[in-house]
C-alpha cells in the first residue's frame, strides 16, 4: 500500500476529546482506557489536505473566507465520480457541521409538540435534538434480523400519518448498525413521507465509507419527486478525518427549500473557514487514491474483528457492516445488564466504547458497544484483547 494506516500517532497533546488523559479521566473514571468510541479516525488525513492546510497556514492572514466556486465544485465533481450524482453548485449551502444543519430542519418543519422520526438505535444526539426544540419524538425502531437490521415500513406508514408527524431523520448510512439502505428500502421510505406530507432530513456523513463496494444508494439518486421534499447533508469530515475543521455541505435540490433554509441560517453570517475550504478542495480533488487504500484497510478491520470475535469472544454477536467504521457488538448472551457491561468495559477492560443505551431510548442499544475500527491494527488488537482477557477473568472467577 501507498499509505501507511499502521501507524499509531499520539494524540494526547492536541486538544483531542477522544485522547486527552484528563477527559478520559473525567468521563470514564479511567486515564489508561483506549478509547474507540468517539468517531474521529486515529489515522493521519490524505497527504494532499496536511499539505494544502500547510500552504494554507503559511500565508499567515485567516480572515473570513466564503464559499468560492472551487470550494462548490469540488463537492460537485465528487458526488457525481463517487455516486453518479449531478447536483448544482447552487444547490450547496455550508454549515459549520451536519448537526446544525439537522436542527435548522426541525426548527423550519415542525412547531412545538410535533413529532419526528428517528430510527433507533441511532446516532444519539438526534433525540437531543429533537427534544431540546420541545418536539417529540416517533421511534420507528429498526427490527434486528440476526444481526442484519431493516425497517418496520408497517409501523413506519402509520407513525407518517399521524398529522402531527411532520418530519423524518433519516441516517443512511446507518449509524451505528452498519446498513446501507438499498434503493428499493428508500424508495419506500420516500414515498411514505411524500404521500404523509412528511419532510425528510437525510444524514449521508458515512456515505463515503462503504465497506460492501457499491452498496450505497444516494437519496439524491431517487425519483425528482421525493427529492424535492428533502435536505440531504454531507461532510468530508468522517471521509478524510476532518470533524475539527466543521465544514459541510448541505445539498438542496429544491429551490423554494433551499431559499427557506438559507434564510433559516442568515441571522448567524455562517461562512466556511481558511483551513476547512482548502482541506474540502484538497480531499475531493486529491484524496480519491488515499480513500480506496483507507477503504481496503477498514475492510480489513472488520474482518479481524469477526475472526477475533469467533476464536475469542464466543457470547458476543457481531456483524461485518455495510458502510462506516463503527462495529455494532452485541454483549447480550453474556448475561451482564445495560449498567454491569458499561462498568465492565471501563473498569475491567479498559476500552471506551460508546455505550450501545444511548443509541436508544426505550432499551434499543441495551447490551451493545459501539466499536470505532478506524485505527492502526495494533490498537484494534490491544482493544479487543483487553476485552476478551477480561471476558475471560470474569467467566472464571464466576466458575471458581
Amino acid at each position: 500500500m501507498k499509505y501507511d494506516f499502521n501507524e499509531r500517532i499520539d494524540r494526547t497533546q492536541t486538544i483531542s476529546i477522544k485522547w486527552s488523559a484528563k477527559l478520559r479521566q473525567e468521563m470514564y473514571g479511567e486515564s489508561d482506557i483506549i478509547p474507540m468510541g468517539i468517531a474521529d479516525m486515529d489515522f493521519e488525513t490524505a497527504p494532499a489536505v496536511v499539505r494544502a492546510v500547510k500552504e494554507r497556514a503559511a500565508h499567515g492572514t485567516y480572515g473570513y473566507g466564503f464559499a468560492a466556486e472551487e470550494y462548490l465544485m469540488a463537492c460537485v465533481n465528487w458526488q457525481k465520480r463517487r455516486n453518479g450524482w449531478n447536483i448544482r453548485p447552487d444547490w450547496i449551502v455550508y454549515t459549520p457541521g451536519i448537526n446544525m444543519a439537522l436542527v435548522c430542519a426541525i426548527e423550519m418543519y415542525t412547531d412545538a409538540g410535533d413529532n419526528v422520526i428517528i430510527q433507533s438505535p441511532v446516532y444519539y444526539p438526534y433525540y437531543d435534538y429533537v427534544q431540546a426544540t420541545r418536539r417529540r419524538v416517533a421511534l420507528n425502531p429498526l427490527v434486528n434480523c440476526d444481526g442484519r437490521y431493516e425497517m418496520n415500513f408497517q409501523e413506519l406508514e402509520c407513525i407518517a400519518k399521524n398529522p402531527k408527524t411532520k418530519l423524518m431523520i433519516l441516517c443512511s448510512p446507518h449509524n451505528p448498525v452498519g446498513r446501507a439502505w438499498t434503493r428499493d428500502e428508500l424508495l419506500r421510505v420516500g414515498q411514505i413521507c411524500l404521500e404523509n406530507n412528511v419532510m425528510v432530513a437525510v444524514d449521508e456523513i458515512h456515505s463515503d465509507l462503504i465497506l460492501t463496494p457499491g452498496a450505497f444508494v444516494p437519496y439524491g439518486t431517487l425519483s425528482d419527486e421525493l427529492v424535492s421534499r428533502c435536505i440531504i447533508c454531507t461532510s468530508p469530515s468522517k471521509t478524510f478525518n476532518l470533524a475539527g475543521l466543521l465544514v459541510s455541505d448541505i445539498i438542496i435540490p429544491d429551490d423554494e427549500i433551499r431559499a427557506a433554509f438559507r434564510q433559516k441560517m442568515s441571522p448567524y453570517y455562517l461562512w466556511p473557514g481558511s483551513f476547512g475550504t482548502v482541506a474540502q478542495m484538497a480531499a475531493y480533488n486529491e484524496g480519491e487514491e488515499w480513500l480506496e487504500e483507507l477503504l481496503e484497510y477498514l475492510r480489513s478491520n472488520a474482518r479481524y474483528i469477526a475472526e477475533f470475535i469467533a476464536a475469542r469472544m464466543p457470547k458476543v454477536r457481531y456483524r461485518i457492516p455495510e458502510a462506516t467504521y463503527l462495529a455494532w457488538l452485541d454483549f447480550r448472551k453474556t448475561g451482564m445488564s445495560t449498567e454491569e457491561l458499561w462498568e465492565f468495559m471501563k473498569h475491567e477492560a479498559k476500552v471506551a466504547c460508546d455505550n450501545g443505551a444511548m443509541f436508544g431510548i426505550n432499551g434499543e442499544g441495551d447490551g451493545f458497544q459501539r466499536l470505532n475500527f478506524a485505527c492502526p491494527r495494533s490498537q484494534l488488537e490491544e482493544a479487543l484483547n483487553r476485552i476478551a482477557e477480561a471476558l475471560e477473568r470474569k467467566e472464571n472467577e464466576e466458575a471458581s
